[in-house]
């Protein structure tokens, strides 16, 4: 058993089933995007700033570095701060998409994210483009078009696919903007990125919705709990020790076991219809993701976040 956990496959895979099954949760708090993102990233940093401590503690009684030595956070700190406000957004923009339209449609525009990178990436670091890249561009880009229904889908989840593709412009940012930072790494720099979101999303908040959690009854707090425990402090840090001793590619490939869950569970627990149309679509969005990485050569990813 403890080699089944100790198994770096095993916790990636683990961490994006658990990855896929948000949206079922976030459905049942009911609290504003904006604050249901707020307070996940409350309790995510306080969940990993807890598991950092006791790293750091229990390495230094033994004689060996401190986690987290070496870094210089105030290096990267405008960079840090930015990727926290992208990383927030992308939460509200993503929780929205839930709302107006079907979790497999929000979840399948929101995988546009790797695409966007792959084409701005040779404009902002010089990274090679080539016949490969485009073709991968052009099938996911029809995959969208698709997926929208090309005017067969009603207003409401046109909406929420345009919440989703705009949440996977943000989630490309926060890749992008790690690409650039280079004083710290893995898990610390997401806990930095979370208290980044914490800091920026509580002003915002109280301007434009001000704070409900205390109408929440025992079973929201029971949900909003598991969204910030579970699903994003636990799983990161699954997420987050299962790339110290899986090749990037590995990882990148397994980590589109998060869309998979999320499309099984719409169409066969909560019962949503998916067009045949949608389904291609759908299919082209992750297949050209997925074949951009099993011929790429990148290294490993650690700095970039899921959901």
């Amino acid at each position: 058993m403890k080699q089944f956990i100790t198994n770096p496959r095993v916790r990636i895979v683990l961490a994006m089933v658990v990855f896929g099954t948000i949206a079922l949760f976030v459905a049942h708090i009911p609290l504003p995007s904006t604050e249901i993102a707020l307070y996940r990233a409350v309790l995510a940093s306080l969940l990993i700033g807890g598991v950092i401590t006791f790293r750091r503690t229990r390495k230094s009684a033994d004689g060996k570095t401190s986690v987290g030595s070496g870094m210089h956070p105030r290096r990267d700190l405008p960079l840090l701060l930015l990727s926290g406000i992208a990383m927030g957004g992308n939460w509200i923009l993503l929780f929205e998409a839930y709302k107006y339209t079907t979790v497999s449609a929000a979840t399948l525009s929101y995988y546009f994210a790797p695409v966007l990178v792959t084409l701005v990436c040779p404009i902002l670091f010089r990274e090679h483009f080539g016949l490969r890249q485009g073709i991968c561009f052009v099938g996911s880009t029809v995959g969208v078009v698709l997926l929208t229904g090309v005017g067969a889908v009603s207003g409401s989840d046109l909406r929420g696919i345009a919440l989703g593709l705009g949440a996977a412009c943000l989630y490309a940012a926060v890749i992008l903007i790690n690409k650039a930072i280079r004083s710290v790494s893995g898990i610390d720099r997401t806990l930095l990125q979370f208290l980044a979101a914490v800091v920026t999303l509580i002003p915002y908040v109280a301007l434009t919705g001000g704070f409900h959690l205390l109408t929440l009854d025992a079973v929201g707090w029971g949900y909003l709990l598991c969204v910030g425990l579970v699903h994003t402090g636990i799983t990161y840090c699954l997420y987050f020790s299962a790339l110290r001793d899986l090749p990037g590619q590995e990882a990148a490939i397994l980590s589109y076991i998060d869309p998979l869950t999320a499309v099984l569970l719409s169409v066969f627990v909560l019962g949503e219809a998916i067009a045949p149309a949608q389904i291609i679509g759908g299919v082209l969005i992750l297949g050209a993701s997925i074949a951009n990485e099993i011929k790429s050569s990148r290294p490993n990813r650690s700095g970039e976040n899921n959901q």
